[in-house]
């Protein structure tokens, strides 16, 4: 994998400190749009739970979303590959996701919220290629693609962070779920604010790329992008989402209502500092790190499924550092692995295939948590684990490519 040196980053000054500007902006925006929609989802599932949503339910509405949220983006990618209206394709996407979070405050059954759940991820589909190909461009001058995404990772996982505890503050204070969810009005305003601010301040995000060349290839993706993507997939097959976890919160009694936002913002805290850590070891070690990290997070499932208060919280941060993990890496990993005009595409279509592995995976262990906790965790620790040799060959494949060079 190639990364720009740090020093070669540094010496263009210029350059590197337009490019780090916009990171950080566009990470601001995102600070107040996961503080909106991650706050939601930390009681999305206790609030289904409320409304006589069932296990199955709550796996399959919120797997759905997950299932909108990044299968849809194959088809925004397109769009913005074929377009060049990056900007427009990502401001829609914003305005689609801030607008469903507050209505939640006037939902009062488990049907309607799934309509603005699932809205919610549909407008993060459309947003998300547009917005990391206008990241990709700033990548080479402040250091690498995993460092430019860890940065943009970190300030969004640490907004989900204080979305849950904004959440729990007004629980806390005996607020009902709608009053939470109208809250949250106030970050998703204030993310359209920075939104349009960074359109005005970076009309062409890709003119910070010009004069750098790119290895061109025939192929469109290549194999190792096949091979990733198939990896990514068996990961996500066996991630269950936190909606889910909180729901056995909520139910087995091992954390009470108070704490579960709490939990997933120390799940978002873990997630937003170890991406910037895993993103800078990305970029000097390549897919050694994937490897290694997804052995870790694969002990989540035991330790939410079956601990108590604190080996429950240990889970849950473990599960934190897999979710940042793969959201910073995804990225990083891809972007190397195609040709500038096919980004977005790329982008989209990895993600609409992890998207639809995540549905899957959400509904079987939605499904198997009604019937049986340990099939439950042997499904959620199997299909991990199985990603790794994925993992392995990708790493080996990448080293050829470093060694032929």
């Amino acid at each position: 994998m190639t990364a720009a040196h740090p020093a070669r980053a540094r010496n263009a000054s210029p350059g590197s400190r337009l490019a780090m500007r916009f990171v950080l902006l566009v990470g601001v925006l995102s600070f107040f749009a996961d503080l909106a929609h991650e706050g939601a989802r930390s009681i999305l599932g206790p609030f289904l739970a409320s409304m006589q949503a069932s296990a199955f339910v709550v796996g399959v509405v919120t797997g759905f979303g997950e299932l909108a949220g990044y299968g849809l983006r194959y088809f925004s990618g397109r769009f913005a590959d074929a377009t060049g209206r990056f900007w427009p394709t990502a401001i829609t996407g914003y305005v689609v996701q801030m607008s469903a979070v507050p209505m939640l405050a006037l939902t009062h059954s488990w049907q309607s919220a799934a309509v603005f759940i699932i809205l919610e991820r549909v407008g993060r589909a459309i947003r998300n290629p547009p917005r990391d190909v206008m990241l990709s461009h700033a990548a080479r001058h402040i250091g690498g693609y995993g460092w430019t995404f860890g940065i943009h990772e970190a300030c969004d996982q640490f907004g989900a962070m204080f979305g849950p505890l904004a959440m729990a503050a007004v629980l806390a204070h005996h607020g009902s779920y709608h009053l939470a969810f109208a809250v949250l009005l106030v970050p998703a305003s204030i993310n359209l604010a920075f939104v349009l601010t960074a359109r005005l301040l970076y009309p062409k995000p890709q003119d910070m790329e010009q004069g750098l060349q790119e290895v061109k290839s025939a192929a469109r993706f290549s194999r190792t992008f096949w091979i990733y993507l198939a990896g990514a997939s068996l990961v996500a097959l066996g991630f269950a989402d936190y909606p889910l976890i909180a729901y056995h919160f909520a139910r087995s009694g091992s954390v009470s209502t108070d704490w579960i936002p709490i939990f997933y913002a120390v799940a978002m805290a873990v997630s937003g500092s170890s991406s910037l850590l895993f993103g800078r070891l990305f970029d000097r070690y390549g897919f050694r790190v994937l490897i290694v990290l997804t052995l870790i997070a694969s002990l989540f499932a035991p330790l939410v499924f079956l601990g108590g208060f604190g080996v429950a919280l240990i889970g849950a941060a473990i599960w934190g550092m897999g979710m940042g993990v793969h959201e910073s890496i995804i990225p990083a990993a891809v972007t190397p692995m195609v040709q500038l005009q096919h980004r977005a595409s790329a982008f989209g279509l990895f993600t609409a295939g992890y998207g639809i592995f995540w549905f899957i995976g959400s509904a079987a262990i939605g499904f198997l948590y009604d019937r049986s906790l340990p099939w439950t965790i042997a499904f959620c620790v199997t299909t991990q684990l199985l990603a790794i040799p994925f993992f392995v060959r990708v790493a080996r494949r990448q080293k050829r490519v470093g060694n032929s060079r």
